[in-house]
C-alpha cells in the first residue's frame, strides 16, 4: 500500500520499463506521473498511453509538457524525419542513432522541478543499463553524477533520482511488471510506428525478447512483417 505521506514524482513514456517504474512508484508512494513529448516519431500514441497507465494506475496527479529542442536541433532517428529507424540487426556496437542527444538530462530537470514544488522526496526514472541499446544516460554513473547536481541545485537539496530497474535484465522487468499487475497491453515501445508495433526496431526486438524470455505473452500487436521472428 502506498505511504499517502510520501509524494514522488515518475517520469512516464508510456513504454515497458517507464510502466513498471511507475507501478512502483504507485505502490510505494503518493505518485505524481511526468510526461515529455520531445518530437519522436510515435510522440502521440506515447502520450496517449501516458494517460492511459495514470488511468490504470490510479496516478490522479499528471503533468503532460512538451519540449522543442530535440526536434530543431536532430541528430537522432527518433526525432529527425530524415534520418531513417534502423532495423535492429543493422546496428552494432556503436551508439545507436537512436540515441536522443543528452535526453534524459532535460526529462530528468522536468521532473525534478515538479518533485520541488510538490515537495516530493523522490523521482523514479525507468533508465536499464543491462540489455538497453548502450545509451550513455542509461548507466548508473550518470545517475550518481545527476543526484549530485539536484543535491547541489535544489532548495532543500533532498530530491534523489531512483533507479530501481536499471540493474535488471528486460525479462526480469517483464516478471516485475507481471508480478505488480502492470498495464503491458496500454505500453508503447516502438521507436517508428503509432498503429502498429513495427516487431523489428531495436526497441521492438528487445520487448519481444524480453517476453519470450520470461515466458509471458506480449499483449500488444505488431505488424505482420514481425511474424517471421
Amino acid at each position: 500500500m502506498a505511504n499517502q505521506n510520501q509524494r514522488a514524482v515518475v517520469l512516464l513514456s508510456g513504454g515497458m520499463d517507464s510502466c513498471v517504474c511507475a507501478a512502483l512508484a504507485a505502490r510505494d508512494s503518493q505518485a505524481a506521473a511526468v510526461h515529455v513529448s520531445y518530437g519522436q516519431r510515435t510522440e502521440e500514441r506515447e502520450r496517449r498511453s501516458f494517460f492511459q497507465i495514470c488511468d490504470r494506475l490510479g496516478i490522479h496527479d499528471r503533468l503532460a509538457v512538451r519540449n522543442e529542442v530535440f526536434r530543431a536541433i536532430g541528430g537522432s532517428a527518433l526525432t529527425d524525419p530524415n534520418i531513417a529507424v534502423p532495423e535492429s540487426a543493422a546496428i552494432g556496437h556503436e551508439i545507436p542513432i537512436t540515441y536522443v542527444p543528452f535526453r534524459n538530462a532535460h526529462l530528468l530537470a522536468v521532473a525534478v522541478s515538479w518533485a520541488e514544488v510538490l515537495g516530493a522526496g523522490r523521482v523514479y526514472i525507468g533508465a536499464v543499463e543491462q540489455d538497453s541499446s548502450g545509451y550513455p544516460d542509461c548507466r548508473p554513473a550518470y545517475y550518481e553524477a545527476f543526484n549530485r547536481v539536484v543535491k547541489a541545485g535544489t532548495k532543500q537539496g533532498q530530491i534523489e533520482v531512483v533507479t530501481p530497474l536499471i540493474a535488471l535484465r528486460k525479462s526480469e522487468i517483464v516478471r516485475l511488471g507481471l508480478e505488480l499487475g502492470a498495464p503491458f497491453d496500454l505500453t508503447w515501445s516502438c521507436y517508428s510506428r503509432e498503429d502498429f508495433a513495427c516487431g523489428v526496431c531495436d526497441s521492438c526486438v528487445l520487448r519481444l525478447r524480453a517476453f519470450r524470455e520470461a515466458g509471458a505473452e506480449d499483449p500488444i500487436a505488431y505488424a505482420q512483417t514481425a511474424g517471421s521472428m
